[in-house]
């Protein structure tokens, strides 16, 4: 799924000259966290986060305590001082998996989402990736997951598929994860439906290995 179908389009933006204390209050009264920062043809030149400006303001707000006149570099203080100019987006036509190796990578909350002349488009966050992939996956209907263990060749995706399909149960997503045992995958199919005593003894008879999917572990993968 490409980005343009999960991203957020309207984006509350602020440009460089801005106060920050401006910034505070358009993040504030939006519930955001992330301020693309946009020159006057909606180009990203920086980013601002509520974390930037917390940073920046408690030193100053502090000294006004002994000292009013500190009260004006608050009113000065100006969006382009604090944002990061070292912006890093993403195309429209990326995918949520592209977003979210990113995120994970550069340990951002959000990339704004550009286009080849740098105008910004949109922005994608954790909360549009979460959103994104629970309707890709399809859980949020009433169902069942189920954790496979099978070779790691060929052939093995259409034999699940086929024994499920057989059984007349409709899953809303197929998974397919590193298993700690090598030539192994773990596959998960997200069954819409809870009755599946039968299909797993049918999937034993064909001789796989079932395990609880709590029994799965990202870690006992890393040993590897």
């Amino acid at each position: 799924m490409f980005i343009n179908k999960s991203m957020t389009r309207r984006v509350i933006t602020i440009g460089p000259e801005a106060a920050v204390l401006e910034a505070r209050r358009k993040m504030d009264d939006n519930g955001i966290r992330h301020l693309p920062v946009v020159d006057e043809h909606n180009k990203v030149v920086g980013i601002i986060t509520d974390r930037d400006v917390r940073s920046a303001l408690p030193s100053v707000f502090s000294a006004c305590k002994q000292a009013p006149e500190k009260i004006q570099q608050i009113s000065d203080l100006k969006v382009g001082d604090i944002m990061n100019k070292k912006v890093i987006t993403i195309s429209p036509m990326d995918t949520l998996e592209d977003a979210l190796l990113l995120m994970q990578k550069s340990n951002k909350g959000a990339l704004p989402v550009v286009d080849r002349d740098g105008e910004l488009k949109g922005i994608i966050s954790t909360p549009d990736l979460i959103r994104a992939f629970i309707n890709v996956l399809g859980i949020k209907e009433p169902g069942t997951l189920l954790c496979i263990v099978v070779e790691d060749k060929l052939g093995q995706m259409k034999k699940i598929v086929d024994a499920i399909t057989e059984e007349g149960i409709p899953f809303g997503s197929i998974l397919v994860a590193r298993h700690w045992e090598k030539g192994k995958r773990a596959v998960f199919p997200y069954l819409l439906t809870v009755n599946v005593s039968k299909l797993k003894r049918k999937l034993e008879n064909m001789g796989y290995t079932l395990l609880n999917p709590m029994e799965w572990s990202l870690d006992q993968t890393r040993k590897n």
